[in-house]
C-alpha cells in the first residue's frame, strides 16, 4: 500500500516563502491524483490545492490562488506544494493526500494521507 512522507515545513516571517515535498512510496505514484489540505488551529481541515494524475491539471483554493503552485514530479514520486508570500493566516498543518477523483476538494476522497507537517508564520 503507498505511503506519503512530508518534509519541508517551519517557522517562517509573513511574505516568505516555503515548499513543502511529499515522498511516496509502494505504489504507484503516477496513477494517483494529488493533493494538498490544511488545518489550521481550532479549525476543521480545508482544501488547498490539487493536481491530476499527469500532471496537466491543477485547482486551488481562493485563498491560496496566485501565491502557492502544487506540482509533482512522477519520475521522482514526488509531490510539492510551493508556498509565496505567506501570510500569518496561512499558519496551519498541512498535509498531502492522494486518490482517484481528480481535482477534487473533498477530502473524503482521499484515501492516502501524508503525517502532516507544520507550518507556521509570525507576522
Amino acid at each position: 500500500q503507498m505511503q506519503l512522507v512530508q518534509s519541508g515545513g517551519g517557522l517562517v516571517q509573513a511574505g516568505e516563502s516555503l515548499r513543502l515535498s511529499c515522498a511516496a512510496s509502494g505504489g504507484l505514484f503516477y496513477r494517483y491524483d494529488m493533493a494538498w489540505f490544511r488545518q489550521p488551529p481550532g479549525k476543521e481541515r480545508e482544501f488547498v490545492a490539487a493536481i491530476i494524475w499527469m500532471g496537466g491539471s491543477t485547482s486551488y483554493a481562493d485563498s491560496v490562488s496566485g501565491r502557492f503552485t502544487i506540482s509533482r514530479d512522477n519520475a521522482k514520486n514526488m509531490g510539492y506544494l510551493q508556498m509565496n508570500d505567506l501570510k500569518p493566516e496561512d499558519t496551519a498543518v498541512y498535509y498531502c493526500a492522494a486518490g482517484n477523483s481528480g481535482t477534487t476538494s473533498d477530502d473524503s476522497m482521499y484515501n492516502t494521507w501524508g503525517q502532516g507537517t507544520q507550518v507556521t508564520v509570525s507576522s
